[in-house]
């Protein structure tokens, strides 16, 4: 019982992981987290150029400029 406890405590996150990725994958449940994970990515980057807009103009002329 004890190597068990010590297995689960070394491994346990991994296999709750395996589970939970298991059971999207079965449900097709990754689709919608995807989707959620482009519009958390979509906010952030909006924010982030909104806040630093100078920055990414900046940043997207030189980018532009090297092509």
């Amino acid at each position: 019982m004890n190597d068990f406890k010590n297995f689960f405590q070394k491994y346990g996150g991994g296999l709750i992981g395996a589970v939970i990725a298991l059971v999207f994958a079965c449900t097709n449940l990754y689709r919608f987290m995807i989707a959620v994970i482009f519009i958390i990515a979509g906010a952030w980057a909006g924010n982030h150029i909104q806040k630093n807009k100078e920055s990414v103009k900046e940043k997207l002329k030189n980018f532009i400029d090297k092509m």
